[in-house]
């Protein structure tokens, strides 16, 4: 009983430190990016926010915003520190699926899995 108690707690804190890990990782990730950007446009002038203007598509794919990284673009640090936050609470239902699994708890592995599966649907083909 004791084995199953403390193997849960390990459970919890894994969980537990993932988002707070995550999270951090997150604001650090975009608070260099904002910095980096901050700086480098300190000398430009301040845009018309009377009208909205479509910002650059590549900074709405995966492909577009990890190849603004790799070319150390200061708003592609800031867009990879908002997919490290929204992934941070998926890995929170991906380690509750492990636990459950574990636990051998098949009505929670089900719901869990289906609620990742809605997660990764809405995120690969989105709404309307």
């Amino acid at each position: 009983m004791e084995s199953s108690s403390n193997s849960k707690n390990n459970m919890n804190a894994l969980i537990g430190n993932t988002l707070r890990i995550g999270v951090f990782t997150a604001c650090l990730i975009a608070l260099i990016g904002g910095i980096w950007y901050l700086v480098t446009s300190s000398d430009s002038t301040l845009p018309d926010y009377s009208e909205f203007h479509k910002g650059d598509i590549s900074y709405t794919t995966f492909e577009g915003i990890f190849k603004s990284v790799l070319s150390f673009s200061a708003a592609g640090w800031v867009q990879l520190g908002v997919i490290v936050l929204m992934l941070t609470p998926v890995m929170r239902v991906v380690l509750s699926l492990v636990d459950f699994s574990i636990q051998r708890d098949w009505l929670y592995v089900v719901i869990t899995g289906i609620v990742l599966f809605i997660i990764i649907m809405n995120s690969l083909v989105g709404v309307g």
